[in-house]
């Protein structure tokens, strides 16, 4: 069956390598990349597909309705993969506002386009939102986060993804558009943005700059490598249930301190440096404000069918062997370091 897909933010990090997976993997199916360019997106990191005959651009800003209103007649669209998003919660801290606008206006805005656009007629539509486990807060040591876990977000970016997570399920009750939600651990892998974790203390080692960490680095993450999230939105969008919720984990939990320590190691290798050189760079900060300390969805779906479904994507990569896979070059090409903040960097997460 062809399918016309609107990928929102598919020039991003997540979103540039879910647009190259159905590029590649779905000939059949037409792919409309509409993205604002802000300075998270960069068409670099989709280059190599860009002149494929069923890939589209469209530069657009998902809180334009008359914008997403013409992309959707004019590319007849029946998906929407919806991944354009403010997600750093540092900017959010600063900047909320900015977050509110683009998390939750943005989504709402699409969500009454597409609303319009189908007008009740949801054969072979599907509104599909990917949002983050941050919008269940904060767990203690041991734990997980389910589908079925109550909301308690403690950032603005989380408090905006929940608002936009509420709105997408209230449309599926209220008009009975057909939608899914998946909500992801922290993602790693080539083409992040080099303001988030992995991906800064990369550049500030190869500049000899201080690592900072918040508080004592006690706090966990999961780690999900970004061709696997890939490919689970992928099975999600296929297989998954209309209304239905999907946690997505990597089974991959760090504290920030041991996660740049293993960093410094297979830096200070690449580099040839002493052992133990980019480990002196580790610079311990004030706690970030609201600052969860951890958050963990199970990498499998909590009961038979999700666990079904979770089977049918490939399985993530194991204790960041990911990282250590990318350290040499993204997609098998051996690169220097010094490249590692191109557009199709190295180790980014």
């Amino acid at each position: 069956m062809n399918k016309h897909i609107l990928i929102t933010g598919g020039a991003g990090f997540i979103g540039s390598h879910v647009v190259r997976r159905f590029v590649t993997n779905y000939p059949d199916y037409q792919i409309v990349n509409f993205d604002t360019l802000t300075y998270a997106g960069n068409l670099e990191n989709i280059k190599d597909i860009e002149k494929s005959s069923h890939y589209t651009f469209v530069k657009g800003d998902i809180c334009d309705a008359a914008a997403v209103e013409k992309a959707l007649h004019d590319f007849q669209i029946d998906t929407i993969i919806h991944l354009a998003a403010e997600s750093h919660v540092d900017r959010s801290i600063t900047d909320p506002l900015a977050f509110v606008r683009t998390n939750v206006l943005g989504t709402a805005t699409l969500l009454n386009e597409a609303k319009k656009y189908w007008n009740g007629n949801y054969d072979g539509k599907l509104f599909y939102h990917v949002s983050t486990d941050e919008v269940y807060g904060s767990l203690g040591e041991t734990g997980f986060f389910y589908e079925d876990t109550s909301y308690d977000p403690r950032s603005p970016y989380s408090a905006s993804k929940a608002g936009s997570d509420h709105l997408v399920m209230a449309f599926y009750h209220t008009y009975h558009m057909p939608v899914v939600i998946s909500n992801c651990s922290n993602n790693y892998g080539p083409n992040h943005f080099p303001e988030k974790l992995i991906p800064l203390s990369i550049n500030n080692i190869l500049n000899k700059k201080a690592l900072p960490i918040y508080g004592k680095g006690e706090n966990v993450r999961d780690w999900l490598y970004v061709i696997d999230h890939a490919s689970a939105i992928d099975v999600i969008l296929h297989k998954g249930k209309i209304g239905d919720t999907y946690n997505v984990g990597g089974h991959n939990e760090w504290t920030n301190i041991d996660l740049i320590k293993l960093l410094c190691t297979l830096m200070d290798e690449k580099l040839d440096n002493a052992a133990g050189t980019s480990e002196q760079l580790i610079s311990f900060v004030k706690d970030r404000a609201g600052h969860d300390l951890r958050h963990v969805p199970p990498v499998n779906f909590p009961n038979p069918r999700r666990r079904a479904l979770c089977g049918e994507y490939r399985a993530p990569q194991r204790r960041c062997s990911g990282l250590a896979r990318h350290h040499g070059g993204g997609r098998g090409r051996n690169r220097h370091p010094g490249d590692v903040l191109r557009a199709t960097g190295d180790i980014y997460g």
